[in-house]
């Protein structure tokens, strides 16, 4: 048997370590070997939960196994981890002090006897690695990470565009996790409203930040469906500070009333994610008169956003609002006059795709005229992803891409990132795909004039005042 033991001090509460390190998939961020790592149980991190964790072992990978056999919180976890060639346990004890948590780290290695003669010339390299691990742990903890910054690697992919647009894929997720610096940071007691979180996107960052403790109101159209997602998430995570709000927001009236009950509640927002959405094949138009993806898709979170910025100004910290776009944009350039689509020229995928480029835009806006008023805005865009909307909208993309997608929590990451890690809040009116800042503009012929930027908001004002009229009358 070979023991490591290693110590540390970071800057931060007990509670908040062990949270952190008992949740075992973020040692994909700070272990000197962990490749991959995932949770296998269902429900919340507790004892009896188990993961599973790719680790490198030379030019090779292992699978180790880990279940957690001891949880006491905030101060004592222990795990224990089999592998084909050796079983570990691992033994951490937090102890808060007046300069922060100190952290006791032990793992005991029993290995299977075909490596026994090899244990002196092996223990060396080990006693390293558990150095290297735990330092990553404390600097992962201490959470002081820079903004990433746009590599020469994926700066070179955008302006040759074919490989920027394979960036969209799983293996461009990939590539990109290799550089990203851990995320520890809380966010207990921030408030994050989520438009369209019943599935896919929505639904992994509601997961994932439910997770990480942020309070939550889910802004879903079907009651039903909501109270099954606030089960969902509340089973998978063990949070249940989740609030519904039901809202067509395909509806200016809606919308409204949604602006209303949330103004109404006088709560700050910390984070206002913009994320829902739908590509419709069919054209339509709503009963205030507007086609329906320009309502839903840019519309909507116009008006969400503006109605919203008394509760998003003037915190201690700065409000982010997270607009979720498409690569689909890409390929088309903002004109205003273009934006609502008529019956004879209908197309679904341009039309979203017009109305994510007008977001983006709008992004840009937000960022320069909020800047003094404490809230960062930027748009993310998710790649390839596999959601429900995804297989409906766009089967034959679907069937030819399928084996490339990425999954919705992977498509997901940057929003989760950019709602929750402390340096995302340092930057505003950026485009990021996989917690880095991309181009808005792969083709210079779509990049839009001054005086479309211009006359956005106002084209906006007055189909929303039009609509208003309308619903008013079909009321």
């Amino acid at each position: 048997m070979i023991t490591l033991h290693e110590e540390a001090v970071v800057p931060r509460s007990a509670r908040e370590c062990f949270r952190y390190v008992a949740d075992f998939r973020t040692t994909v961020e700070w272990d000197a070997t962990a490749v991959l790592a995932c949770k296998t149980s269902p429900g919340p991190v507790a004892k009896g939960t188990e993961f599973e964790v790719h680790c490198k072992a030379g030019p090779t990978t292992l699978k180790l196994t880990y279940e957690i056999i001891e949880y006491e919180p905030w101060h004592c976890l222990v795990l224990r981890g089999r592998g084909r060639l050796f079983d570990v346990t691992d033994t951490i004890l937090f102890t808060e002090r007046d300069d922060g948590t100190h952290i006791s780290y032990t793992a005991e290695f029993q290995f299977s006897g075909a490596l026994s003669p090899l244990l002196s010339a092996m223990e060396p390299g080990l006693h390293s690695m558990g150095k290297t691990s735990v330092e990553g742990l404390a600097q992962a903890l201490t959470d002081a990470n820079p903004l990433p910054e746009s590599r020469p690697a994926t700066q070179r992919a955008d302006n040759w565009v074919v490989p920027g647009l394979a960036m969209f894929s799983k293996y461009g997720f990939r590539r990109g996790r290799r550089h990203w610096h851990p995320m520890s940071t809380s966010m207990k007691n921030k408030h994050v409203v989520i438009t369209g979180a019943t599935s896919g996107l929505g639904k992994a960052a509601a997961i994932a930040l439910a997770e990480a403790e942020a309070d939550l109101t889910l802004v879903i159209r079907d009651k039903k469906k909501g109270e099954q997602l606030r089960q969902d998430i509340a089973a998978e995570t063990g949070w249940e500070q989740i609030s519904l709000e039901i809202a067509d927001l395909s509806l200016v009236s809606e919308v409204d009333a949604l602006v209303e009950r949330l103004r109404a509640k006088d709560r700050p927002i910390d984070v206002l994610i913009n994320n829902a959405g739908a590509l419709f094949g069919e054209y339509d138009v709503t009963s205030e008169g507007l086609e329906r993806s320009f309502a839903l898709l840019l519309m909507s979170p116009w008006r969400l956003t503006e109605g919203l910025h008394p509760l998003l100004a003037g915190h201690e910290q700065p409000a982010r609002v997270i607009n979720v776009v498409s690569g689909g944009m890409y390929t088309e350039r903002l004109e205003c006059d273009q934006l609502v689509m008529t019956p004879e020229h209908y197309n679904g995928p341009k039309a979203y795709a017009r109305a994510k480029r007008g977001l983006t835009v709008l992004t840009e806006q937000w960022a320069d005229a909020w800047a003094t008023d404490g809230i960062v805005v930027n748009a993310m865009h998710p790649g390839w992803a596999d959601t429900p909307g995804i297989g409906s909208a766009l089967p034959t993309f679907h069937k030819i891409t399928r084996s490339i997608l990425r999954t919705p929590e992977e498509g997901a990451d940057s929003i989760i990132w950019l709602a929750r890690a402390r340096e995302a809040d340092t930057t505003t009116g950026k485009l990021f795909l996989d917690r880095e800042i991309r181009t808005p503009y792969l083709l210079e012929k779509t990049r839009e004039s001054k005086d479309e930027r211009i006359k956005l908001p106002a084209f906006l004002s007055a189909l929303y005042e039009q609509s208003k009229t309308e619903g008013q009358q079909a009321a």
